[in-house]
């Protein structure tokens, strides 16, 4: 039975899809199969594993809104342990369309749990907003990954963020767990982002990975060619600590 992985934070710019990107990638270089679900209307991580999204005849919105089977959706990527349910803009119409549908917050769970026994880790990239579709994923979720930039005000919007979780957990998905906080955008010259990590790691102790995502040009750059970083650079600082992070994830 596979783990379903929220990347979430309701904040942009943080690493999100970037985390979702690269996380997936390095789980099917471990050859785990894996699969990468584009929750975001924006379509950033479709378009994050070279998938032409002016070309989609259907995404997550069609299966959302029960128009398709939601494995005739699912494409090849340019590894083979990793597939993606891709997304497009037509994806903020079922934040609209599903509101008047009883068990609203339940749609992604729905499609995906069947997927659950196919593969070993299933990812959603979430929007970076509390809309309708985000409650979708935490509910799907059985483990969330919150991206923390090393940047001043993060903790402050990150404490909201929990308080959020413990609400949906209670009201929609009471077996969830935050499988952990992760350091994301690291200067290591910066001392903003050392006091950004020594906080956090005093507050929340263990539930911050030791693994630590640096400030990477490499990583911004992979994005925009279509591809994983580890399949552009594999020793790069950058894929070498999303390697490493899924090492400590499985070890988790």
């Amino acid at each position: 039975m596979g783990h379903i992985i929220c990347i979430v934070s309701q904040k942009g710019g943080v690493g999100k899809t970037t985390t979702a990107i690269n996380l997936s990638a390095a789980f099917a270089v471990a050859e785990r199969n894996a699969l990468l679900v584009d929750c975001d209307p924006q379509g950033n991580a479709t378009t994050g594993m070279g998938i032409d999204k002016t070309r989609l005849k259907k995404s997550l919105y069609h299966a959302m809104t029960g128009k398709v089977m939601v494995k005739e959706l699912i494409t090849e990527s340019s590894l083979e342990f990793l597939k993606i349910l891709p997304a497009r803009i037509d994806l903020i119409r079922a934040d609209e369309e599903l509101r008047s549908k009883p068990c609203k917050e339940m749609i992604l769970h729905n499609l995906l749990r069947d997927l659950k026994e196919t593969y070993d880790y299933i990812i959603i990239d979430s929007p970076p907003s509390l809309s309708l579709l985000t409650v979708n994923a935490l509910t799907a979720a059985d483990l969330l990954i919150i991206p923390l930039q090393c940047e001043f005000y993060a903790l402050e919007g990150l404490r909201y963020l929990l308080k959020t979780f413990q609400i949906l957990k209670k009201k929609f998905n009471p077996d969830i767990k935050i499988a952990g906080i992760l350091l994301t955008m690291f200067e290591t010259g910066e001392i903003i982002s050392q006091q950004i990590a020594k906080a956090a790691r005093y507050h929340f102790k263990d539930m911050v990975f030791k693994t630590v995502i640096p400030r990477n040009v490499h990583l911004r750059e992979s994005s925009s060619h279509g591809k994983p970083l580890v399949l552009k650079n594999i020793m790069s600082h950058g894929s070498q600590s999303y390697l490493k992070l899924a090492r400590e994830f499985m070890e988790r």
